[in-house]
């Protein structure tokens, strides 16, 4: 099992032993049979040497069609390109029914008890399409930059389901998550509306209004039968962080409740990712390294953790566009860097770790 330059590597030889990044990362697996591409993967990885089962012959009887295989990059891949294109027109009719409904709620939450039943019975009709649920790539069919507040509300449902599920969390508990992620910015109903529109920047008692949103979003939920206190808890502290900087009674850790701790994630990615009246949507892979910085002392680090890997397990071959324009496809991420995979853009292999310059602005479908 000689250890071989890579420059010195044919296609079609046989990995003898897993091939690991300067970072940690699995590139190939003990058994991977090489292709063309590979060689530039090795490269673009800086790897210098490579072990090699078996002799010279028996390398080039391997050798496979000199086309190569979208899925061979990596195992375990759970979602393809063409299930992303496909991506559920039945999940969009329920999410738009759910936004209708939603956007009722804000409107008279102040005057009249939320249905919570015909709330629950959206919900469930909604979620029961989340597989054809990926939260980097689902766009709602229409987004008006006025029903920010209620589209936040609908993706943070799904979002924080699926986070639940992701976590290991018990199902019983999933419904009542995504109650939490639906309502967590109920509140704001009760927010002068020139202030939720204003496109220019709050004043500093104006900031301070909209962060009475959690106190009234659990005042509004404490009479709402159906929900458990987790669902209001959600509300009143989803803008607490664990280092006790947050609001609005500066709680640290295990002080805040595990619903809240979801819904804070899923509820800045999307507060990130939608376009705003006065703020530019930003690509959701920026938004992801961002939720990475603030996993260090503020959010949950395991359920960051989780959230970054799991909404980054796109499958190779994946069509994205880049920040300056060109459109490409993912051919590899390494778990180590799961923001910044390999990219080939007009026949180049682009490390996206060593071009920080460069990053994906969207999934094309």
């Amino acid at each position: 099992m000689p250890s071989i330059s890579v420059a010195e590597i044919r296609p079609g030889s046989k990995v003898s032993k897993d091939v690991i990044t300067p970072l940690g990362g699995m590139l190939f697996v003990k058994g991977k049979i090489l292709l063309p591409r590979d060689m530039e993967i090795l490269e673009a990885f800086l790897i210098q040497q490579v072990d090699i089962e078996g002799s010279e012959e028996d390398a080039q009887a391997m050798e496979p069609s000199k086309t190569p295989s979208k899925g061979a990059v990596k195992a375990g891949s759970v979602i393809t390109a063409s299930a992303l294109a496909k991506s559920g027109s039945q999940l969009h009719e329920e999410y738009d029914h759910m936004l209708a409904l939603i956007k009722k709620c804000y409107s008279s939450a102040d005057a009249a008890v939320l249905p919570i039943y015909e709330l629950r019975s959206g919900l469930e009709a909604m979620l029961a399409h989340i597989k054809d649920y990926h939260v980097l790539d689902f766009s709602p069919r229409t987004l008006n930059e006025q029903d920010y507040i209620y589209h936040n509300a609908v993706l943070s449902a799904l979002t924080s389901y699926k986070i639940a599920q992701w976590c290991g969390y018990p199902q019983k508990e999933w419904l009542q998550v995504a109650f939490a992620g639906l309502l967590h910015d109920i509140g704001n109903a009760k927010i002068d509306s020139s202030i939720m529109q204003k496109p220019q920047p709050l004043t500093m008692t104006e900031r301070n209004e909209v962060r009475k949103h959690t106190t009234y979003g659990y005042q509004i939920l404490r009479k709402v039968t159906a929900i458990n206190e987790g669902v209001r808890l959600a509300a009143l502290q989803h803008h607490e962080k664990i280092d006790g900087s947050g609001y609005p009674l500066r709680l640290r850790g295990s002080q805040i409740h595990l619903y809240a701790k979801i819904v804070a994630v899923a509820d800045i990615f999307h507060a990130m990712t939608l376009k705003r009246i006065y703020k530019k949507a930003q690509s959701p892979y920026l938004v992801l390294e961002e939720i990475q910085k603030e996993g260090f002392g503020q959010l949950e680090p395991s359920i960051v953790q989780t959230f970054i890997h799991k909404t980054t397990e796109l499958h190779n071959g994946t069509k994205i566009r880049l920040n300056d324009g060109r459109n490409g496809e993912i051919i590899f991420s390494d778990r180590s860097n799961p923001t910044r995979p390999l990219v080939s853009v007009e026949g180049k292999i682009i490390n996206l770790v060593h071009s920080r310059h460069l990053y994906i602005q969207e999934i094309l479908t």
